[in-house]
C-alpha cells in the first residue's frame, strides 16, 4: 500500500510523489556537478565503496539478540558436580561473539571435565540457555582421543560426527552458535577436518522436560528444524555435518583481504583512466 495522503493547503488530498527517471537523471547531474567528475566515474567510485563496505556488512548480518534475550540456566553452576562460574557463562554465551573462557578452564581443579565424564558412554552436551542437544561425544573415536585433543587445545574439541547439525550454526568466519543464538565457540580445523573449539560454560545445560522452543518465546526460530531434547535419541542419530565447511577465521580473513585488494585495484584503474582523460 502507498503512503497515506495528507491535506494540502487548499484542503485537497495530496499523495507522495514517486521519483521519475528524469528526477534520477537530475539528481545524478547535481551530484556530479558538485563533485566535478563525470557520471560514469562517479558510478565507478560508488562501486568501489560498495566493495570496501561489503565485508563489514556481511559481518554485521544476523545481529539478532544473543540467547534470544535469555540467560544461562542456574544449574550451569553445578554441572555434573563441577563448580562453573555463572558470570563467565552469562558473559561468554550471551554477551559476546569473540572471547572465550580461559584456555585450560576445562581442567581447572574446580572443573575437571574429564574427571566427571563416564569414559564408557557417549555423553550428550546441551545448550546452557535453552537445553537443546548440541554435541554427543566421543563418537567415531575413543574417549582418550576426545580427552587428549581437548586438553591439547585447552577447550572441549568436537568433530563433525559429534555435532547435532540441526541445532548448530557455523558462520562464514567460523564463529559458532546454537539455534537459540547462544555463542558456542569457533571452528578451528585440524588435519584437514573441521574441529569445533567450544566453551564448556555454553554447553553445560541440562535437557528440559518441556519444549522451550515455543513460538511465543522463540518466534520463527521454533520451526527452524531444531531437534529438541525430547525428540533427540543419540542411539538413532547420525550427524549431517560436513567434514570440511571452509568456514573458519582464516577463510574470513582471505575474503576481507581479497575484497580490499580488489577495491584498491579498481580505484587505481579509475584514477589512471580519469588522469588520461584529463590530459
Amino acid at each position: 500500500a502507498g503512503r497515506p495522503s495528507s491535506n494540502g493547503v487548499d484542503g485537497s488530498k495530496t499523495g507522495t510523489r514517486m521519483p521519475t527517471k528524469r528526477g534520477h537523471r537530475q539528481t545524478m547531474k547535481l551530484l556530479t556537478s558538485l563533485s566535478g567528475i563525470s557520471p560514469s566515474l562517479f558510478l565507478m567510485i560508488c562501486a568501489s565503496v560498495f566493495l570496501l563496505a561489503a565485508p563489514a556488512a556481511v559481518a554485521a548480518a544476523g545481529s539478532d539478540e544473543q540467547c534470544l534475550g535469555g540467560a544461562p540456566m542456574e544449574s550451569v553452576k553445578t554441572y555434573l558436580g563441577m563448580h562453573l562460574n555463572y558470570e563467565t557463562a552469562d558473559r561468554i554465551c550471551c554477551h559476546n561473539h569473540k572471547n572465550a573462557e580461559y584456555k585450560g578452564y576445562l581442567e581447572a581443579p574446580e572443573v575437571d571435565l574429564f574427571g566427571h565424564l563416564d569414559p564408557t558412554v557417549e555423553h550428550v552436551f546441551y545448550d546452557s540457555v535453552c537445553g537443546i542437544p548440541l554435541f554427543v561425544a566421543p563418537r567415531g573415536r575413543s574417549f582418550e582421543e576426545f580427552k587428549e585433543e581437548s586438553l591439547k587445545h585447552g577447550w572441549p574439541s568436537f568433530r563433525p560426527e559429534e555435532m547435532i547439525s540441526e541445532n548448530v550454526v557455523i558462520h562464514p568466519g567460523g564463529r559458532m552458535e546454537s539455534k537459540c543464538l547462544t555463542h558456542l565457540g569457533h571452528n578451528l580445523p585440524s588435519g584437514g577436518v573441521d574441529r569445533y573449539c567450544i566453551d564448556l560454560v555454553c554447553i553445560a545445560g541440562t535437557p528440559l522436560t518441556t519444549n522451550i522452543l515455543d513460538e511465543e518465546t522463540f518466534g520463527n526460530k521454533a520451526n527452524d528444524g531444531v531437534i529438541s531434547s525430547e525428540e533427540f535419541n543419540k542411539d538413532d542419530y547420525t550427524s549431517s555435518a560436513k567434514q570440511w565447511t571452509g568456514r573458519n577465521p582464516t577463510t574470513r580473513t582471505f575474503i576481507i583481504f581479497g575484497s580490499v585488494i580488489g577495491a584498491l585495484v579498481l580505484l587505481g584503474t579509475i584514477w589512471v583512466c580519469y588522469s588520461r582523460r584529463s590530459k
